[in-house]
This record gives structure tokens, sequence and C-alpha cells, in this order.
């Protein structure tokens, strides 16, 4: 074997690693699966909570990013009131999370298949969790930032209406 060949090799084979490495851990190391619940608070119009009841549940999570959180499960029992979500946009998940499909979940908010509400906002600073609720109780959660952690994630002040946000 060539000097060349041999430099050549000591430069793809660590770059294919890394590489290798570097998805592994997008796609599944920063994830948890989440344990099962069988219920999940949300938002009503009053600034209080509620409690749904669920089944099926299937959620993932990760301490990396305040955007990896993603949920699917079925609503058992009634709905309180809710607060609809302005302009909501689901975030992809992981392909092997097959039971969240951003894609369709958006589709279906903009045709009127699906409503969006809020369940939680700031549940990280600047950050609110979302749901897709649809008819026959199938429902969808996700992160999306919000108008506080928009500007203040910009480098601008927080607008009046938001709270002050965390040193650091």
């Amino acid at each position: 074997m060539t000097r060349g060949k041999i430099a050549a090799l000591l430069l793809v084979v660590p770059a294919l690693i890394a590489g290798a490495a570097m998805y592994y851990l997008q796609v599944y190391g920063y994830y948890t699966e989440l344990e099962p619940q069988i219920g999940y608070q949300v938002a009503t119009p009053d600034d209080g909570t509620a409690r749904l009841d669920i089944a099926d549940f299937r959620g993932i999570d990760s301490d990396s990013s305040p955007l990896r959180y993603r949920a699917c499960f079925a609503i058992t029992g009634s709905l309180p009131p809710l607060v609809d979500y302005a302009d909501p946009t689901p975030l992809n998940a992981p392909g092997w999370f097959d039971c969240f499909n951003a894609e369709t979940i958006g589709e279906d908010l903009e045709t009127g298949a699906a409503r969006a509400v809020l369940v939680e906002s700031n549940t990280r600073y600047g950050f609110d969790h979302v749901m897709a609720l649809y008819p026959d109780g199938r429902a969808f959660v996700w992160p999306q930032i919000n108008h506080c952690g928009e500007k203040v994630f910009d480098g601008q002040p927080a607008p009046d209406d938001c709270p002050p946000p965390p040193q650091g």
C-alpha cells in the first residue's frame, strides 16, 4: 500500500466513524422513551389546568434540547374547556418514533381535521407545549417556540407580556 492510500485511509476512516457517531447521537442517543402515563395536564381558559384521562401513551424527550419532546396518546375521558393555540407548527420526530408524523398533523391542523390547543406555556422559558387534538380522541404533543422565546433567543429584549428571561 502506498503512503497516499494510507494517508487517505487515516483521514476517511475516522471521518466515517465520527459521522456515524453524530448520526446515532442525533437520531437515537439523546432521546429517552418516557414511561406510560394515564393522565395528562392541559391549560384551561381560566389560567388553570385540567387533567385528561388518556391511554396508549408513547413519549420521548431529551435533556439536550427543549425541542425534542413528543407524545402520542388517546384521550379516554371527557374534554374540559381548552385554550386554542394560534399558528401551530408541528416539529418532525425521529423516524423510529413512528406514532408522530409532523407533516400529517400539520396538514390536518390546516384543514381543520384537528384542533391545536395549548398544553402548557413556557415549559422551559420561551417554549410552549402544543397539542393537536382529533375528534376521535387521538392527540399529539410537541414543543414550539413562543413569541417570548423568539425575541429573547434572537438577542432582543423580552416583550412586556413575557416573564423575565432566565439569567445565563
